[in-house]
């Protein structure tokens, strides 16, 4: 069991979250987080990267000139990856990339993840978060309050619009809610802002 301190938006500690072994995990799963993280990094590839082989580029069958007596190199057809406007050699294609992940795997790597994040004491609790209206000078005064530099991601029970506008202008801070957050995001951020609601979701989540 391990715990996380509780605060306002203020920055007045009102007590500890406790989480639960199968939640936060430090001793197993780093072999499920590395591939966890490879498999989210090769689903973000497009794979619409496309050249034309010989037999797609326009062009006749005819021999553009013949095998001998002229000194010049023997050419057999004018679609020649050699040649300006010629096929492309071993080019890319349109293709998927996907990695299959066990579900069980997927939600290991996800505790390890968070759970490096909480022993680290890179993980902030709010007791709850909300704002008036959906300026960003608010949510850099709580995050300057709670003394919360560079990158963040700011986890939510439930996405809240003014919060969500309010932080969009924000280029090193993410908001998502606790249905939608994946690994990658736990990993990539060195500091994690989440509110009490969203911490019992997503136990409710892994269980």
């Amino acid at each position: 069991m391990s715990t996380l301190p509780l605060k306002d938006c203020k920055g007045k500690k009102l007590g500890e979250v406790t989480l639960s072994d199968k939640f936060a995990v430090t001793d197993k799963g780093a072999q499920a987080l590395h591939q966890t993280v490879v498999a989210y990094q090769a689903h973000q590839h497009q794979g619409s990267a496309s050249t034309l082989g010989k037999g797609a580029v326009a062009g006749t069958g005819a021999k553009p000139w013949k095998q001998k007596g002229l000194g010049r190199a023997r050419a057999g057809y004018r679609q020649s990856p050699l040649w300006r406007g010629g096929s492309v050699a071993f080019g890319p294609h349109p293709r998927k990339v996907r990695k299959q992940l066990p579900r069980k795997m997927a939600r290991l790597a996800f505790s390890r993840a968070f759970g490096e994040k909480a022993a680290a004491g890179s993980v902030l609790v709010l007791d709850e978060l909300k704002i008036e209206t959906p300026r960003t000078k608010e949510i850099c005064g709580i995050f300057k309050t709670l003394d919360i530099k560079g990158k963040a991601l700011l986890i939510l029970g439930e996405l809240d619009t003014n919060i969500g506008l309010a932080a969009r202008n924000l280029q090193d801070v993410e908001v998502v809610c606790a249905e939608n957050v994946n690994t990658w995001q736990i990993v990539r951020y060195p500091q994690i802002v989440i509110t009490k609601d969203a911490v019992e979701k997503l136990e409710q989540r892994l269980a």
